[in-house]
C-alpha cells in the first residue's frame, strides 16, 4: 500500500474518532460507559474511514498550509465586507439592487474540487454558486451585477488551485455581462 494512502488512512480515522469524542455526554464519566462509547465510537470510526477511503480515494495531492492559509485569510475578509454590504442594502432599501446571473468560466475539473469551490463561494453573502452551466463555467447568482464578481471568482478560483497544489489556469476570464 503506498504511504499516501496510510497517511489518509490514519488522518481520516483520528478525524472520525475525534468527531465520536466530540459526541460523548461529558456528564457520563462511570468507567464502564466511557470504555463502552469508545469501544463503540473506534469501530465508528474504522467503519466511517474504510467507507470513506472507498467513497472518495486519496490522491497523492495534499493541500498546502501557506495558500490555504491566504485562501482562508481572503475568504473572511470577503465575508465580513459582503456581508456589510448586504445588510446595508437589507436595511436602507434606496439603495439599487441589480441581481442576475453571471456565467463564470472555470478551470476547475469538474467533480469534487468544482463542487467544494463552489460551496464556499456560496458562503460569501451577496453571491451564490448556483450550478455549473454548460462547458465549464459557474452559474452566479449576484446582488450586484456591476460589481466585478467576475474578477473577485477568477482571484478566489487562483487562490483556491494553489491551496490544493495545482497551478493549472487561473480561472479563465470575467465572463461577459
Amino acid at each position: 500500500m503506498p504511504p499516501y494512502r496510510i497517511r489518509a488512512f490514519f488522518a481520516r480515522l483520528m478525524l472520525f474518532f475525534g468527531f465520536w469524542l466530540l459526541l460523548l455526554e461529558p456528564g457520563s464519566l462511570a468507567p464502564a460507559e466511557v470504555g463502552a462509547g469508545l469501544g463503540v465510537g473506534a469501530l465508528a470510526a474504522v467503519a466511517a474511514t474504510l467507507l470513506s477511503l472507498r467513497l472518495l480515494p486519496p490522491t497523492r495531492r495534499r493541500p498546502r498550509p501557506w495558500p490555504m492559509l491566504r485562501f482562508l485569510l481572503r475568504f473572511v475578509v470577503q465575508s465580513m465586507r459582503s456581508g456589510v454590504d448586504v445588510a446595508r442594502l437589507a436595511l436602507d432599501p434606496r439603495l439599487p439592487l441589480a441581481p442576475g446571473l453571471l456565467r463564470q468560466p472555470t478551470t476547475l475539473p469538474d467533480g469534487t474540487s468544482r463542487a467544494l469551490f463552489g460551496v464556499l463561494m456560496g458562503q460569501v453573502p451577496g453571491t451564490m454558486t448556483v450550478g455549473a452551466g454548460e462547458h465549464d463555467h459557474l452559474l452566479i447568482h449576484c446582488l450586484h451585477r456591476d460589481q466585478d464578481v467576475a474578477g473577485a471568482y477568477a482571484v478566489d478560483e487562483a487562490l483556491f488551485r494553489r491551496m490544493l497544489g495545482d497551478h493549472g489556469g487561473a480561472g479563465g476570464e470575467p465572463a461577459a455581462r
